[in-house]
């Protein structure tokens, strides 16, 4: 089963308002007067992270990327919950771990440890709970035809990143963005009571912004010179398909001023055959986008 068919499944199953219908990165809880924000990501060795990575760089991009998922909801982060495997270099992970956490002041509340069975790859989980700022909560179904497409943010830096990674520069500051991504969190607070629509790009953002305009019933029409870039220009096809960047993708009206630097990279325009333009062509069925989980 692969992860779309499996997510169709859970969704039978995903029945409280909360849960958004599992079609957005977060659930969101009213509690009393309250409205909390709640995610949860996990990083699989192989997969997320490569097996020769400093696992204190790991605890890093755990902790940031679900954040990243609060920031696109406007949220303030109350705290997180673990779940760890342990293994060797669990001293680095705990190391990283109380980086992050201090970088962006945010509580440890709890989580569970489980022992990494030998030649097992290693899986950490976390779960973020945040403070909505401004409601309604962003969500990916509200873009308007008329609306622009905006991102917060650049592409392209994370996979330069990777590269320097394989290719043995795993300190160097280009790997950084890769290895220690920023979520981008007061950006966040500070668009979502202006946006109809907004997530943050974790799969590649031509993928993330057809996630959107499904979401939304509408099209999105993409001009891709438009997208800001933190790689080479003859790599500007291959960054816009790929992930880690943690940039954030929203829709709004247009205006004249914003509190944050953003770039308009698009329409939204009626729903059409396709839910994706780019440069006024519809990509190839056989075009993934970005990353997706295959089973």
């Amino acid at each position: 089963m692969n992860e779309f068919d499996f997510i169709a499944a859970l969704r039978k199953l995903a029945h409280h308002p909360a849960a958004r219908g599992l079609a957005d990165d977060c659930a969101v809880l009213e509690v009393g007067n309250e409205t909390l924000v709640l995610t949860h990501d996990a990083l699989v060795e192989g997969v997320h992270y490569l097996p020769s990575q400093d696992l204190a760089d790991v605890a890093w991009k755990l902790v940031s990327a679900n954040l990243s998922d609060l920031a696109a909801k406007g949220a303030e982060p109350v705290g997180v919950l673990l779940g760890a495997m342990l293994g060797d270099g669990d001293a680095r992970f705990l190391a990283g771990l109380e980086e992050v956490l201090a970088e962006y002041d945010v509580p440890l509340l709890g989580g569970d440890t489980v022992a990494a069975p030998e030649g097992a790859a290693r899986a950490f989980g976390l779960t973020a709970i945040g403070r909505a700022s401004a409601t309604p909560v962003p969500s990916r179904s509200g873009a308007r035809p008329g609306d622009g497409v905006y991102l917060c943010g650049s592409v392209g830096a994370a996979m330069i990143g990777l590269e320097d990674i394989r290719g043995g520069a795993g300190d160097s500051s280009a790997s950084l963005a890769y290895r220690r991504p920023r979520p981008l969190l007061a950006e966040g607070r500070a668009l979502a009571p202006l946006v109809s629509a907004m997530m943050d790009v974790s799969d590649g953002l031509l993928l993330d912004a057809r996630r959107m305009a499904e979401a939304s019933g509408v099209t999105f029409q993409i001009d891709s010179d438009a997208v800001p870039l933190s790689a080479p220009e003859e790599r500007r096809e291959e960054a816009l398909r790929w992930g880690d960047d943690y940039a954030l993708l929203f829709t709004a009206e247009p205006r004249s001023e914003w509190p944050v630097a953003i770039a308009r990279i698009g329409t939204v325009g009626e729903a059409n055959w396709t839910p994706l333009l780019i440069d006024g062509e519809a990509p190839s069925p056989d075009d993934a986008l970005g990353y997706r989980h295959e089973g």
